[in-house]
């Protein structure tokens, strides 16, 4: 992009920018601790140093990047405690969001989230953490999008982004073989309605595996 583009090219330059970067962590392409350059953020979407900045003082607000006293910019290493944290978080909104979204769970949805399931399945056979990582999330928000609660929604997505990079990591040290386990209890709550059930597998879903890193 030319210096000189206007103030609208460069918003669309900018939400571009951060709308990639963002993904990119969220579904754990970017490691913890990895450094990032603003001149390299530019090469990689073609845009100038402004938006660049501009996504990455954006990201750096939503706890997605982390920048020294020195501009250095790097994706955060998560503490124990931070992580037990983010996992209690977790637990509190996508439980309501699932609790929500259960009067509207009808039969289309639970074969889109057994469809999901079964990409995940597929990840993990192709050893795709990123992919994985991607349907993971897939198959929650495809759920909590039936609870109509877009500002709870929208905590949720900034918790799973801040966990992005611990996630990649993750993934890695459980060597998994299967799909979650709770997936496929959420999957038989939500058939049978049955919402105290509901909401224990999705509260086990969500703070498992982050409790065994955490630990």
């Amino acid at each position: 992009m030319k210096q000189n583009a206007s103030p609208d090219q460069n918003t669309m330059a900018h939400d571009r920018v951060y709308r990639g970067l963002r993904t990119r962590i969220m579904h754990g392409e970017i490691l913890p601790g990895q450094a990032l350059t603003l001149r390299g953020i530019g090469t990689e979407f073609g845009v100038s140093m402004t938006p660049a900045r501009e996504s990455v003082r954006r990201l750096v607000a939503e706890g997605a990047l982390s920048m020294s006293n020195s501009g250095r910019v790097f994706t955060p290493e998560l503490t124990s405690e931070r992580i037990e944290e983010l996992s209690a978080l977790r637990s509190l909104i996508e439980v309501e969001l699932a609790s929500r979204a259960l009067p509207r769970a009808h039969l289309a949805l639970i074969d889109r989230l057994q469809r999901i399931n079964a990409m995940i399945a597929a990840a993990i056979d192709d050893h795709d953490a990123v992919a994985y990582i991607r349907s993971n999330l897939d198959f929650h928000r495809t759920l909590y999008l039936r609870a109509q609660a877009p500002a709870m929604l929208a905590m949720a997505e900034t918790v799973w982004l801040q966990l992005g990079p611990t996630m990649r990591s993750l993934y890695g040290k459980l060597n998994k073989k299967e799909p979650p386990h709770f997936h496929r209890v959420i999957l038989a709550a939500l058939k049978a309605g049955d919402e105290p059930s509901l909401r224990l597998a999705v509260r086990s879903d969500v703070t498992q595996s982050l409790k065994m890193l955490g630990a």
